[in-house]
């Protein structure tokens, strides 16, 4: 009897060495469990908030110069690439119909000359005199009209960017026989998202970089922000002036408008910190706190350097996970290693 009481108390004994044992390495598995990461504490910088559009450049003035009517053309004073100037003769038209029409008009002037003659002293009716009046009125319309059609004429200083006839062609009803642009200055369109509407105006300086001329800074301002916001895309048009004395930006250029909004206020966290969310492009960083770690969906702004700007999602003096994401959850505890 006694030996099954001292064979109990030996089995107990090791019940509970065994259990003992156990629970230490439960605690060391869980010790074991701890992921090691490296972190790095996040600051706040007062960053611009600039925003890059493309456009093509635009001439600021474009005239399409052509007859009214079908005429020949006789000579083409310009080609394609001169600079004119305002008033410059740039083509001769046929003008034989011209010397038609002025020996017309001088007839009819003869006409109603004898006939405002003769009704002065009742040889002739007021019927008569009206209508030797009105077609010498027509004969001199239609002697001004040609007249101005005859010579084609520049109404603005620019280049000639078209030329579409030559020589001794029939001008009809299609393109024009040439076509001038103003290239001082250009100009160029861009669209705008409406969270920015409050913040354009005239007179904005804005960044221009043409791909034409890499490294080099251009220079414009902003001359009419459109009133009407397209509902399909939310965004408004905003015509960009580029002075251009030198002529160096030419219309058809690629170019890149770089407007600044002033500068925000942002946490920036390193390129490390940031993980994409698998089948999303969302991004998320871990935030170190109290031993575990949090998933937070940031919004970023742009790419500085090694580091991004989050317009949300981490607060400045937060603690983010740099090293050791891929066995993090929400939630989890870790061990922060240096």
């Amino acid at each position: 009897m006694k030996y099954i009481k001292t064979l109990s108390l030996a089995a107990l004994g090791m019940m509970a060495v065994a259990c003992s044992n156990k629970s230490e390495d439960k605690a060391g598995a869980a010790q074991q469990e701890k992921v090691q990461v490296k972190i790095a504490k996040v600051t706040s910088e007062d960053i611009p908030q600039t925003e890059t559009y493309t456009a093509t450049v635009e001439s600021d003035v474009k005239n399409n110069i052509a007859p009214n009517t079908p005429y020949r053309i006789e000579k083409i004073y310009v080609e394609v690439g001169d600079m004119v100037r305002k008033g410059q003769v740039l083509v001769q038209l046929d003008a034989s119909n011209l010397q038609q029409l002025k020996l017309q008009l001088e007839n009819q002037k003869v006409e109603f000359k004898r006939t405002e003659q003769l009704y002065q002293v009742g040889g002739a009716s007021k019927a008569e005199y009206d209508n030797a009046k009105m077609q010498l009125d027509i004969f001199s319309t239609q002697l001004k009209q040609l007249t101005e059609n005859t010579q084609l004429i520049s109404p603005i200083s620019g280049i000639v960017t078209a030329r579409n006839y030559d020589d001794g062609d029939m001008y009809g009803s299609g393109q024009p026989v040439l076509t001038i642009e103003q290239t001082n200055p250009v100009k160029v369109m861009v669209n705008i998202s409406e969270n920015f509407y409050k913040q354009v105006y005239k007179g904005m300086p804005i960044d221009i970089t043409l791909d034409a001329y890499e490294g080099e800074a251009f220079y414009g301002k902003v001359t009419i922000v459109y009133p009407t916001i397209d509902v399909n895309t939310h965004t408004f048009p905003v015509e960009v002036t580029i002075s251009n004395p030198g002529q160096k930006v030419r219309p058809g250029m690629f170019a890149r408008a770089t407007v600044n909004f002033g500068d925000k206020n942002h946490v920036l966290v390193p390129d490390e910190a940031l993980v994409k969310q698998i089948g999303a492009g969302d991004r998320y960083v871990y935030v170190y706190k109290g031993g575990k770690v949090s998933y937070n969906k940031v919004e970023l702004g742009k790419h500085i350097g090694t580091q991004y700007e989050i317009i949300s999602g981490v607060n400045p003096g937060d603690e983010v996970v740099i090293a050791g994401q891929s066995r993090l959850a929400n939630g989890k505890e870790v061990e922060v290693v240096k």
